[in-house]
């Protein structure tokens, strides 16, 4: 698809590299791998999301019945 049928996409791409990416110089494979998964936790656990009543979105997603259906 195209980023404009992808926003969702594009908005957490223009995150993860405006908040990780340009801010670091990864030495190694491991620190890149350690560093990325720093910040995918902080922004599922525990950064609030506008469009989640400013809630985080894993605690959100754990909630909902759909995903307790799955």
């Amino acid at each position: 698809g195209s980023p404009w049928e992808n926003g969702y996409i594009e908005s957490f791409n223009g995150k993860f590299r405006d908040e990780l990416l340009n801010g670091e110089i990864f030495t190694t494979l491991q620190e890149a791998k350690v560093l990325t998964a720093w910040w995918r936790r902080q922004y599922n656990h525990l950064r609030p999301h506008s469009a989640l009543g400013y809630r985080p979105p894993a605690p959100v997603v754990i909630k909902s019945p759909i995903a307790a259906a799955s």
